[in-house]
């Protein structure tokens, strides 16, 4: 709760969307709890990249509201919420030439006013977040030159400029390898804000997450710690094939091994 009584945070209740005809997300609620680091879990077409839209204020729900510490995103204006709630997409590129400060540096703009220079908050803001994903050293090369970790680094940084509260992260670990995927979670479950991630990999939503949601046809068919969430059964329903879960990961957390075959 706030000061003034309001729910803290960003929260989705009873959200749906329609697009193209049909419910893509149907009376979805979401409450992150402040500080954790939330994995949105589910097949293709299960509807969390629409959620994360939605959560950002791109999208309006069709109905049911997000909130913002109990305000209406849509009562708060763009920038208002781009202060408080920072999205790093799966894919991001430009066609100008940029150096990673000036990628990390667009991080600002909800918080300067229209053309005018960067202060010296604004540019000490950028330097933090660069020092924190350890790009410091890589502040003047360019954007272009980067491989796909680096890339996906520096856009966390350009959020970790927008000094957020509430992070959100569409399939942050598509097209990394092992190492990039691991240092890239890590780095990203160490951040002081209230994280959303979408993630296919069940394996590393157990590892980092601290609440798993799992979402099916545009609905939240389970939700709870990864322990309660990833189960044999939940694998089997939602994902139609077989795995084994043992509960032999780092504090208890589950493990997953799949078999071949579908599930019946």
């Amino acid at each position: 709760m706030t000061s003034n009584g309001t729910a803290a945070g960003l929260r989705a209740q009873r959200v749906s969307r329609e697009a193209g005809g049909r419910l893509v997300l149907d009376g979805v609620c979401l409450v992150p709890p402040p500080g954790a680091t939330v994995g949105l879990l589910g097949p293709n077409g299960s509807g969390k990249s629409t959620l994360l839209r939605v959560l950002a204020g791109v999208l309006v729900p069709t109905a049911g509201v997000v909130t913002l510490d109990g305000e209406p995103l849509a009562a708060l204006g763009r920038r208002t919420v781009a202060q408080r709630v920072a999205v790093v997409d799966q894919h991001a590129d430009t066609q100008v030439e940029l150096r990673v400060r000036d990628v990390v540096g667009l991080g600002r703009i909800p918080h300067r006013r229209a053309w005018s220079a960067p202060s010296r908050a604004d540019d000490e803001a950028v330097r933090e977040a660069l020092e924190r994903t350890g790009l410091a050293e890589r502040s003047e090369q360019s954007w272009h030159t980067l491989s796909g970790g680096e890339r996906q680094r520096v856009q966390i940084a350009r959020a970790l400029a927008q000094q957020p509260r509430e992070l959100l992260l569409d399939e942050p670990t598509n097209h990394l390898d092992i190492q990039h995927q691991l240092e890239l979670l890590s780095l990203v479950t160490s951040l002081p804000v209230t994280g959303v991630i979408a993630l296919h990999d069940l394996n590393l939503a157990a590892m980092f997450c601290d609440r798993i949601v799992v979402m099916k046809e545009g609905r939240v068919v389970a939700a709870g710690t990864p322990a309660e969430v990833i189960t044999e059964q939940l694998i089997a329903d939602v994902y139609r094939v077989r795995a084994v879960v043992t509960q032999d990961g780092p504090d208890g957390r589950p493990s997953v091994r799949f078999l071949p075959g579908r599930a019946a």
